[in-house]
């Protein structure tokens, strides 16, 4: 990635209110772009990334609901942005048990609105649709890791919502971009974790709030066997991407994987116990008894695309991964975190330029 193809560049995220958007948008102003957001009205956690990090401060917000197409029809018009990254979404399993329409509306129609409108819009050259590792049709999982071409599926309400926002997505580069000269892609990533994720039913957020309050975690799945991925290494994907579609077009569009490498891939409890060991072994957990609803037991991403086409790989091993997500939360905890996520975001550009020297 090459930090001054950003400068001035007209970038819209939805969805920018979120854990992963708001890393996502700190990152862009500090590249120099000119960010601009549509998020439903307010985060929906507190505390929140958003407020945290002052994220809001140097960019343009609409707040508004996805699903009100003429809204974010206006808003788009207004902007004229060249590059759009579609992170708005239903991002949780047990939640779209809970509102399964819900679910369906925001990650399907959200998604068939902002193509809809960005494919009419001369400004628009890319846009990124980021969904899931859940949105393949998993049958206990590969050894090899799923691959792009592998077929789409979700036993679960979010994870098949987010198989047919890749079906639109697929449907609408096919159909619409790839003849009118915009340039589509999705880009799908496993666990992402990182600071100031405080998301209900996420493994991190549950550790650091049991910790806070002193009660004893109950976890549901302790052998589910995940790829942990610290947001930055998956956002440094989505802008080389970005950035190649931009330069080489079709040649770098449709579906993309970006995961961790081999040693990242832990189960829930090993993932828990090297948490523990950064927070001082202050947390106390239980197995739930009951019988939980439907998750898959094994997801794992090959990235043998990403590595080969765009040399991305990541950048972070599963120590560092750990480390810098529980250094964000210790310094929340004492108060000592101004500027982390900011500093964070430096010295992933620093890890970046070493590795790039070295190669």
């Amino acid at each position: 990635m090459v930090s001054s193809f950003w400068e001035s560049k007209k970038v819209l995220i939805t969805g920018h209110t979120g854990f992963k958007g708001s890393w996502l948008a700190l990152w862009l102003q500090h590249l120099g772009a000119d960010v601009y957001g549509y998020s439903s009205f307010l985060p929906v956690s507190q505390p929140n990334l958003y407020e945290i990090a002052q994220v809001s401060e140097s960019m343009n917000s609409m707040y508004g609901d996805i699903l009100d197409f003429e809204k974010l029809q206006s808003f788009i018009l207004r902007i004229q942005p060249d590059i759009i990254f579609h992170l708005a979404a239903q991002p949780l399993v047990r939640e779209s048990y809970a509102d399964p329409v819900g679910t369906f509306s925001t990650n399907v129609m959200g998604t068939v609105n902002l193509l809809e409108i960005a494919r009419h819009i001369n400004s628009v050259r890319v846009v990124i649709n980021v969904t899931t590792d859940k949105c393949y049709q998993n049958n206990g999982g590969s050894l090899l890791g799923f691959v792009e071409n592998n077929p789409l599926g979700g036993q679960d309400p979010y994870s098949a919502s987010k198989a047919c926002s890749e079906l639109v997505t697929s449907a609408y580069e096919q159909s619409f971009y790839s003849n009118n000269g915009k340039l589509l892609s999705s880009v799908r990533a496993g666990n992402v974790i990182g600071g100031g994720d405080w998301a209900i039913d996420r493994i991190i957020p549950d550790i650091i709030r049991s910790v806070i309050n002193g009660e004893v975690m109950e976890i549901r799945y302790p052998h589910a066997v995940r790829p942990w991925q610290h947001v930055l290494d998956c956002l440094d994907g989505y802008l080389l991407l970005a950035q190649n579609m931009w330069r080489s077009g079709n040649k770098f569009t449709g579906a993309w994987n970006f995961g961790p490498g081999e040693s990242s891939i832990l189960s829930v409890e090993k993932l828990i116990e090297q948490c523990n060991r950064h927070l001082g072994n202050r947390l106390k957990w239980n197995c739930e008894s009951e019988i939980q609803l439907y998750e898959a037991s094994r997801l794992v991403l090959n990235i043998d695309k990403a590595k080969k086409m765009l040399q991305w790989e990541p950048k972070l091993n599963i120590d560092q991964t750990i480390e810098w997500t529980m250094d964000w939360y210790l310094g929340y905890m004492n108060n000592s975190f101004e500027h982390k996520t900011l500093q964070q975001i430096k010295d992933f550009e620093k890890i970046k330029e070493r590795k790039i020297a070295l190669a």
